[in-house]
């Protein structure tokens, strides 16, 4: 059974100043996505699975639809604030859907197959696919064994602005946890955080979680048990988000599921900010030099 791509794609951008991930930074119009989905069919995944907002919908399967079609089947829903268990009300002023965990468990109805969660703005790399395209080649249905694709944090710095990241601790190759640091950033030589209003020195070479994910439908179940709990204690919040490290680590510390670590040593890219779109059109166009793309993807 070839495994799902699921892809999260609802978020606008609001560091960014548009909707990137239709962004074109490859030599024939491409976006990163594009690169995502090819990387994908070619590490063996059989279906891609959009998680989408209703603001950009149309557009996006208008651009992708024609690209796609024969290549991969591919599926489009929306992550919508109101998707979630019934019977539970929430604060009628909050706007934004409920995070990445949230984006994950709309999608569980179109996915019965182990599959690889990431970002719909993130570059990974083909390295990334092919390691979790193996890990879930040989995994069951109900198998609550989880993978995850981390990079050395010297690799997913952006030069415009701090970034957030999960640093992540391992032992014997399995996931213990995730801590999330925040205002990520090289200055004066070193690698700092903010730690409560103070810069703290983390080793460049810590392996970091960019989101890119690996599990099986077991996945959903267990998801969907936390994020009740969650929705149920944070109804009133207008900004609370449930997101996919949390669940992880609440799995590993319950011995509910372990969650092998998978190192790429590929340097990750995003267009975090406006200011990366250039820096990113570069690398693409080194590695399509390189002959690790083609000069169009689809062509």
């Amino acid at each position: 059974m070839k495994p799902t791509l699921l892809i999260l794609a609802a978020g606008i951008g609001s560091r960014y100043g548009g909707v990137k991930q239709m962004d074109k930074i490859g030599p024939s119009g491409e976006s990163i996505i594009d690169y995502s989905v090819y990387d994908a069919i070619r590490a063996g995944f059989g279906k891609v699975v959009f998680v989408l907002n209703p603001n950009i919908i149309d557009d996006f399967k208008a651009i992708y639809e024609p690209r796609l079609k024969g290549r991969i089947e591919t599926e489009y829903i929306l992550q919508e604030l109101h998707n979630i268990p019934e019977g539970i009300a929430f604060n009628p002023e909050r706007i934004k859907p409920w995070g990445t965990g949230h984006a994950v468990l709309v999608a569980k109805n179109y996915i019965n197959e182990p599959f690889c969660v990431i970002n719909a703005d993130d570059f990974y790399g083909r390295h990334a696919f092919d390691l979790i395209s193996e890990f879930l080649s040989g995994m069951e249905n109900a198998d609550p064994k989880y993978a995850m694709v981390g990079y050395k944090l010297k690799n997913t710095l952006s030069d415009h602005g701090t970034v957030s990241r999960g640093v992540c601790s391992a032992e014997d190759g399995l996931l213990t946890d995730v801590i999330e640091r925040t205002s990520i950033q090289r200055k004066n030589g070193n690698v700092v955080f903010d730690d409560e209003g103070h810069d703290q020195v983390i080793d460049e070479n810590s392996v970091v979680s960019m989101n890119f994910w690996g599990f099986t439908p077991k996945y959903f179940e267990q998801s969907e048990r936390d994020f009740i709990t969650f929705i149920n204690e944070n109804a009133n919040q207008l900004k609370a988000e449930f997101y996919i490290p949390s669940v992880v680590n609440n799995l590993i510390e319950s011995g509910d599921a372990t969650c092998s670590v998978l190192t790429s040593n590929d340097q990750w890219f995003g267009v975090t900010y406006q200011e990366d779109k250039p820096v990113t059109i570069e690398k693409i166009s080194q590695l399509v030099e390189e002959g690790i793309y083609p000069e169009s993807l689809w062509g």
